[in-house]
């Protein structure tokens, strides 16, 4: 996978024409879907994909011009910094609103790739052709963002929280889920493992402090080294590696920390293990209603998702540690 700053000029062309081209087909389908339901916005999304195929042929007689009939086999999913775009197959019925968050994202990082691209242009022509293109998409967006509050509800949100949210969630809440998710998921098997292999508080306490640091580093260096950022939207590195580590590390904190009762209690084993266990399943419940709330997905199958992958989790650690 190539680093944005990488790409050639006739690269960067390349991939913007096999981008406009994979547009155009998801607005196509997101009208075919929405012809019955919704033909006003079906009418749009057409009028979309026809600007986006317009664009393509702009890019194409560029490149022509400039290196030849011949395009190099280069993608977006071959560059670094791409958020991938939802499979068309998987865009059949999907909710208006679901659809006009699916053309923001898509717009936003179109835009933002020819920013980048416009300004590491050498020839003036590529250069005016990709800053109209980034003003083009910029339109785009603003369309799809009153598309679903003219159709579905009247008191819609202005522009400005929509896209502060959209951003909120891109460099904040789907890094520091993330982390969450597997700070809380990861360390159950090794904690729950030293505790009942040793029955004793303070070790396993340590245990469990190693894990979740351990864990914390390394999602916050793979968070960061994930995406720069600077295609997709989705703000600083070093943020989104801080909030994804930072939770990662409080995710397996919150069951370890009752590993600090005192092993000279009266039971003390016992009851560290049973307030861990009911930390682990408001960690769980916490992460299906983030999911639900920010990331679209319906409560009870994230519900469904996160406590029964934690259980299979948490037995397979009880399991070793009993063994």
């Amino acid at each position: 996978m190539k680093n944005f700053a990488d790409l050639t000029e006739r690269e960067v062309l390349a991939v913007a024409i096999s981008s406009e081209e994979e547009d155009s087909r998801i607005y196509m389908t997101f009208a075919e879907d929405l012809a019955e339901r919704y033909p006003d916005s079906a009418k749009v999304f057409e009028e979309m994909a026809d600007e986006e195929r317009g664009h393509r042929h702009r890019l194409l007689e560029m490149y022509e011009q400039r290196f030849g009939p011949h395009l190099p086999p280069i993608r977006r999913e071959d560059v670094r910094g791409f958020l991938k775009r939802r499979p068309i197959w998987l865009t059949k019925n999907l909710p208006l609103d679901t659809i006009r968050k699916e053309v923001e994202t898509m717009e936003l990082q179109a835009e933002q790739f020819y920013i980048k691209a416009a300004e590491r242009a050498e020839d003036v022509g590529v250069r005016r052709l990709l800053g109209d293109l980034a003003e083009e998409e910029k339109g785009h967006e603003k369309l799809a963002v009153k598309l679903t509050g003219a159709i579905l509800k009247p008191d819609v949100r202005a522009e400005e929280d929509r896209t502060r949210r959209r951003v909120f969630v891109l460099q904040y809440v789907q890094p520091g889920l993330a982390g969450l998710m597997d700070g809380s998921v990861s360390t159950l098997a090794p904690l729950f493992a030293a505790a009942f292999a040793t029955h004793q508080n303070w070790q396993t306490f340590l245990v469990g402090l190693a894990a979740s640091i351990g864990a914390g580093i390394s999602m916050g260096f793979a968070e960061a080294l994930s995406d720069d950022g600077a295609l997709s939207g989705r703000g600083s590195p070093w943020l989104r590696g801080a909030a994804s580590g930072v939770m990662t590390a409080l995710g397996g904190l919150g069951h370890t920390m009752p590993f600090l009762v005192p092993d000279s209690w009266p039971n003390a084993f016992w009851i560290a293990t049973a307030i861990a266990g009911i930390v682990v399943f408001f960690e769980l419940w916490a992460i299906a209603f983030i999911r639900a709330k920010y990331m679209d997905t319906p409560f009870l199958q994230a519900a469904y998702q996160i406590v029964l992958g934690g259980a299979i989790v948490l037995g397979v650690g009880i399991l070793i540690g009993a063994a």
